[in-house]
């Protein structure tokens, strides 16, 4: 059976993480995707650690699957030499700096009067317009200004850092993804194609919906890690045991907690854990402490209380959930090793069969396929 989108060409400019994951998304899916990169060193990610057979492990998980051109866009004739392939593409992702495109000769509507049906992706920090579209900045500058950093930072001394790139994925590649379908369907409709403005720091907002609803609509304070999801209750919040592992308690409902609590041993007086907080956590917290997250782990299970040990990445690698599920079947060819490749949420009958030679490309192998001079 065909995959979706085994017709979609994609043209893809864009460097790092939010545009090569989108496109890596799209080429599951049974896209073609040629990557555009400069010539001689290519992309600033073909040369980050860690590396197997001198080959960027993190570039390969990202770029698996995707054709290679190496041009130089400043160049003169560049525009004219890629102008067969935008008259072909289907969709165009690019995640400069607003007006670098323009600049080159590439921006929406000199590509537009080339192909007016292409769907033409911006992935930026804070978007197209407005007072902070030249703004630089990375994941953390825009999960700051979207005011999820202040939720769960933990000690002013000792600040924690996020452990997801939030606005990358969930505001950068995510949004690009859906809004590229919508505009694919919306050019079956009419035959026009779009220009999307993806801003990540926008695209964070989401990942905290209660606070909007908390403190944006009810204007009700939201203190760091003092809040129902992010630390304020004894029964959603982390612990840890007596070798240090850590207990993630998500007993929110009332079934659940009282379950924790028969595991646990809590007293009655602590269960209401709205009276006083603070002293219900510190009495769940000293009884998860007497005993190491093998000896709670089983109990836990069994009680199916929403409450597990908290996995390293290896581990979770590794669960026979996860492996009887075959989130991990897929490889990619780095260097002379076969690997994992990172597990993407495509479903599985949207995507291709594992393939034996799934690598990413090196630079510029794909120039000759496509009539362009070697690099």
């Amino acid at each position: 059976m065909a995959q979706p989108l085994s017709d979609i060409l994609v043209l893809d400019f864009s460097t790092l993480l939010p545009g090569p994951l989108a496109t890596l998304m799209l080429a599951e899916a049974g896209a073609e995707v040629v990557k555009l990169e400069r010539p001689g060193k290519g992309e600033d990610a073909r040369h980050t650690e860690p590396k197997i057979d001198g080959v960027s492990i993190g570039y390969a998980v990202l770029n698996r699957g995707k054709k290679s051109i190496a041009l130089d866009l400043k160049a003169e004739g560049a525009v004219e030499s890629l102008r067969p392939l935008i008259e072909k593409a289907d969709v165009l992702v690019e995640q400069f700096r607003p007006g670098v495109m323009d600049r080159l000769g590439l921006g929406y509507e000199a590509v537009r009067a080339i192909n007016p049906g292409i769907v033409y992706c911006s992935i930026t920090g804070y978007g197209q317009m407005g007072p902070k579209r030249n703004f630089a900045g990375h994941d953390l500058n825009y999960v700051g200004d979207a005011g999820i950093l202040s939720l769960s930072r933990g000690p002013d001394e000792q600040p924690t850092m996020p452990f997801a790139l939030v606005a990358d994925i969930g505001g950068g590649s995510y949004p690009a993804v859906l809004n590229i379908l919508l505009a694919l369907r919306e050019r079956d409709r009419t035959g026009q194609g779009a220009h999307l403005d993806i801003a990540m720091a926008e695209g964070a907002f989401v990942f905290a919906y209660w606070a909007h609803a908390k403190g944006v609509v009810a204007g009700e304070p939201i203190g760091n890690g003092a809040d129902r999801l992010t630390g304020g209750l004894a029964r959603y919040r982390l612990y840890s045991a007596a070798d240090g592992r850590q207990i993630a308690v998500a007993a929110l409902e009332e079934k659940f907690w009282q379950a924790f609590c028969d595991v646990i041993g809590l007293g009655p007086e602590l269960r209401d854990d709205l009276a006083d907080p603070q002293a219900s956590t510190a009495e769940v917290a000293r009884l998860l402490a007497t005993h190491p997250a093998s000896y709670w782990e089983p109990l836990l299970a069994k009680a199916d209380c929403c409450c597990t040990v908290v996995k390293t990445p290896a581990e979770a690698a590794s669960n026979d959930h996860f492996a009887k599920r075959g989130v991990y079947d897929r490889r990619v060819r780095i260097g002379k090793r076969r690997v994992p490749a990172l597990p993407l949420p495509i479903a599985p009958a949207f995507r291709a069969p594992p393939s034996s030679d799934d690598a990413a490309p090196d630079l510029g192998r794909d120039n000759r396929y496509f009539g362009l001079p070697d690099p």
